[in-house]
């Protein structure tokens, strides 16, 4: 009788493993054939406040930490709910908090506004296996902006990136004559040097009906003002699907 309490308590004892899941909200989530992990885009962006703000804000008891490419950490609560645990129903303005202040604390990235927009159709690379190193490298940048512009956090730049960081640091280079050549290859949208795909919105369609569709996207205006409307890399029925309104598209 003894021996059997001894096991039974010994059983008890015994610390039981702890699986990470994430729960309430799967955005920026894929499954992987056993269960949901963060896309690379989940955390691909910077978050707006200082990351340790974020931790204090969004804490998390997870033991795989907080959401990172391929893992499964739960999402810290608050980034979505109100509620103490999951499941619970999703609280449009915390959701909206976090992603205006901690998107990568909290695995947001993908559907903030500079990761949300439609990719070429027929993009030259697979999209959806850029890394950061992609994201920042001159031989790439260009090619990504054009093709996979939400792998990178280009979706507000119509197409046109500067090929190298930092061009901004310094805009007296635009207009230095011995400098030229470098913005001309590296710098185009620091120093306005975009070609005219990126231009002022049209009307791809041509068409003449007085009323259009409205618009899916809230950056719609801000994808115009880039190029979108007219960048061909889009289909019509892409810019339609995103933008009918703000580029008169019948």
């Amino acid at each position: 009788m003894f021996s059997i309490l001894v096991s039974c308590l010994l059983a008890f004892s015994v610390p039981q493993t702890v699986f990470a899941e994430i729960g309430g909200d799967l955005n920026c989530t894929q499954y992987n054939g056993t269960m949901f992990v963060y896309t690379p885009s989940a955390v691909a962006c910077s978050n707006s406040i200082s990351d340790a703000s974020c931790e204090v804000l969004y804490p998390t008891e997870d033991e795989l930490g907080y959401p990172a490419a391929g893992n499964s950490a739960g999402r810290p609560i608050a980034c979505f709910t109100t509620a103490a645990e999951t499941p619970a129903p999703v609280d449009p303005d915390m959701k909206k908090a976090a992603l205006s202040n901690c998107a990568k604390t909290c695995g947001f990235c993908c559907i903030t506004d500079d990761y949300n927009c439609p990719n070429a159709q027929f993009p030259r690379l697979n999209c959806a296996t850029i890394t950061n190193a992609q994201c920042l490298d001159p031989n790439w940048r260009t090619i990504i902006a054009t093709d996979c512009p939400s792998a990178c956090g280009f979706c507000n730049q119509g197409g046109c990136v500067d090929a190298v960081v930092d061009c901004a640091n310094d805009r007296s280079i635009c207009q230095s004559v011995g400098m030229q050549e470098f913005v001309n290859q590296n710098c185009q949208r620091t120093c306005g040097r975009c070609g005219s795909s990126t231009g002022s919105p049209g009307v791809p369609g041509g068409g003449s009906c007085s009323t259009y569709q409205a618009d899916s996207s809230s950056s719609c205006t801000a994808w115009a003002g880039n190029g979108f409307c007219t960048n061909t890399f889009y289909t019509e029925a892409q810019r339609k699907s995103f933008c009918a309104t703000t580029c008169r598209i019948c």
